[in-house]
């Protein structure tokens, strides 16, 4: 569906990819892209790593079966075309908010099972704390900034869609 900006690091961004491997923050981000492709944190993990980063810290929001007391069945991400751009911005930023970490991103879309991955990231620093920090903000801005929206599908039939920003 989407061609990489950036071949980046090997294997960090392929088809069905969309952003930028290895931005600006000093070479800290390893990447941070869009993806209609199954994703991983173990691909996070592994892109932040280093031989002195003795904590890597990562997140997996995973598709959950509920939403304000109703039962959803499926998830449809769908992304504005500055979703690229964006998410690899907002990397960059918190990239510059935590000089001593290193950080991955990507985000998923198009059509979500329950308990498939619909966002990973990671941060690796050289003491846990900055991790912590660094890898909860990160999830804060891409939410806060990325232009994302969800459309749910519910048990009852009916669908609703809810924007990722805010």
């Amino acid at each position: 569906m989407t061609d990489s900006l950036d071949a980046g690091r090997a294997g960090s961004a392929g088809a069905g990819s969309v952003g930028r491997a290895g931005s600006a923050g000093a070479g800290r981000v390893a990447f941070a892209r869009i993806s209609d492709e199954p994703i991983t944190v173990e691909e996070c993990d592994l892109a932040v790593a280093t031989a002195s980063a003795g904590a890597v810290v990562s997140f997996v929001g995973v598709v959950r079966n509920h939403d304000e007391g109703r039962g959803v069945l499926t998830l449809d991400y769908t992304a504005h075309p500055s979703a690229g751009d964006v998410i690899a911005s907002v990397a960059d930023a918190v990239a510059a908010e935590f000089p001593g970490v290193n950080l991955a991103v990507v985000h998923r879309i198009g059509a979500l099972q329950i308990g498939d991955i619909a966002i990973a990231c990671a941060a690796a620093s050289a003491h846990r704390a900055e991790a912590f920090a660094a890898c909860a903000r990160l999830v804060d801005a891409v939410k806060e900034s990325v232009p994302i929206w969800k459309e749910q599908a519910f048990a009852d039939g009916t669908t609703e869609w809810v924007a990722s920003l805010g």
